[in-house]
């Protein structure tokens, strides 16, 4: 029971490291206790429980935001996914293997918790725990799973040098190959300034938090953002507004033919420049879009993205006739979203910009494809009101640092309710807004162009490392410790 505690407690560490808290340091701590408590342990069950008592200490305050989307599922997915770091704890070890197998076994179940079920879950995750830190940078490189390896590999290194203090070697190398491929991410421009610049304005119209489509009216969300859109003058020179995500909503009636539209037209016609704003529709009965379109002062509508990734229990109800049958509220999210098929991007103000909307931030590879196809900076419409507190969005700000680092791009966060920021390519946030405050942020943001290793080679190199790195620890461990047959 000792030894259980202290794994939670190690893994509470772990959650105090990710946002809203943001103790980032502790990440390693909560590893590095971790690791010892883990020593102690005999048999592959007792490494399991250990295993999975310091998930569920890590996961269960870490993704407390879910509590709010579907409590089964909150529940479901803190046991599930902590009994995924209680198997990679099963992987037995000798002292010479343990380097290579610890972060290598808690990597591949990360990896693994980034695209499953239901398209993954990558919230409190080591790699958001570590966007305030110095290791960051490592994001050029590998993106989150090589800075998910990172944070481990040092937790473990320093457990092996507190066990070990006359064998400071070899964990003293994995610390130095961290820190050498940090300075490498620091020192090599992988991206450059295209010497042209995008005056934005971000507009967020406030209001409350906590609630949800169902109850709220949305022409009282229009109209927040309309008149805060009303503050911008043409003196102000501004070349892009830019509406969060989804908070126009026409229902039955196509965004084209809406009276929205109208309005939305007539502010882009006072200030003589496009919009991006987030709207729903209702194609069909059942089912809704969620895209970001773009107005110009003429009222024409020039381009769309249809949100990619969609929410699980969010924005569709997964195994809907199996959750009514056992008397979930599957009445919570009464229609399923369509997913889109485009690429990441829009073309606007005679500039091309990648767009990730709301929870595709929390995925590299979306960012990474708006990029890849010319995207001169990040546009991250999101809209986080339908949750209480600041852990979900406190984290979606994490993860925007993330992308703009692998992707040296400038990123534009703007919600309904907060939080709305612009975020350099070195991952600095600035002029982050408040909860429920009404703001109009503006900024002459520079364009960029090149790709780093991350945007060219996405996490396929990472995971096949990490896969390698682990059989090669087992390897190591079962040569080192096997009897040697007599002769």
């Amino acid at each position: 029971m000792t030894r259980l505690l202290a794994a939670l407690g190690a893994g509470s560490l772990v959650a105090a490291s990710l946002p809203p808290w943001g103790w980032w340091p502790l990440a390693f701590v909560g590893v590095a206790v971790f690791e010892l408590v883990l020593a102690g342990a005999t048999t592959r069950a007792q490494r399991w429980r250990l295993g999975t008592a310091f998930g569920l200490g890590w996961l269960a305050p870490g993704m407390g935001w879910m509590w709010f989307l579907t409590p089964p599922g909150y529940a479901i997915a803190s046991v599930g996914f902590a009994a995924l770091h209680g198997v990679a704890a099963m992987a037995t070890t000798g002292s010479r293997g343990r380097l290579l197998v610890r972060p290598a076994a808690h990597t591949l179940v990360e990896a693994l918790r980034f695209a499953a079920p239901f398209g993954g879950v990558p919230l409190a995750s080591l790699a958001i725990a570590q966007a305030a830190g110095p290791l960051a940078v490592l994001g050029r490189l590998g993106g989150p799973i090589l800075l998910t390896w990172a944070t481990l590999a040092i937790g473990v290194a320093g457990a092996g040098i507190a066990r070990h203090r006359a064998h400071w070697r070899e964990p003293a190398v994995a610390v130095a190959v961290v820190v050498a491929l940090a300075g490498v991410a620091w020192l090599v421009p992988f991206t450059r300034s295209t010497g042209d610049t995008l005056r934005v304005a971000a507009v967020q119209g406030g209001g409350p938090q906590g609630t949800l489509a169902i109850d709220t009216d949305p022409r009282d969300v229009v109209q927040r953002h309309l008149e805060a859109t009303a503050s911008l003058g043409r003196e102000q020179s501004v070349e892009l507004v830019v509406w969060p995500e989804n908070v126009i909503a026409t229902g039955d009636t196509p965004f084209a033919d809406s009276d929205v539209r109208r309005a939305v037209a007539a502010e882009a016609a006072r200030l003589g420049v496009p919009f991006a704003v987030g709207i729903t529709e209702r194609p069909r009965p059942w089912r809704f879009t969620n895209a970001q379109v773009v107005v110009q002062p003429d009222g024409s509508l020039t381009d769309r993205y249809d949100k990619v990734r969609r929410v699980p229990f969010g924005e569709y109800m997964p195994l809907r006739g199996l959750l009514d049958a056992v008397g979930a509220p599957v009445d919570r999210v009464p229609t399923d979203a369509i997913a889109g098929v485009g690429p990441a991007y829009l073309d606007v103000a005679d500039r091309r910009l990648a767009v990730v909307i709301s929870w595709e931030v929390f995925f590299g590879g979306r960012a990474r494809d708006g990029v890849g196809r010319g995207g001169a900076l990040v546009l991250n419409p999101t809209n986080g009101s339908s949750y209480t507190g600041t852990i979900l969005q406190t984290q979606q700000i994490a993860s925007s640092r993330l992308r703009a680092i692998e992707t040296g791009r400038w990123v534009v966060q703007v919600a309904p309710t907060g939080f709305s920021a612009f975020i350099s390519p070195s991952g600095e946030v600035l002029d982050r807004t408040g909860i429920s405050t009404r703001a109009v942020l503006v900024a002459d943001l520079p364009l960029r162009e090149g790709r780093t290793p991350y945007g060219v080679g996405g996490d396929v190199p990472v995971v096949a490392a990490a896969l390698a790195a682990l059989l090669s620890g087992v390897w190591l461990t079962r040569r080192t410790t096997a009897p040697r047959s007599s002769r």
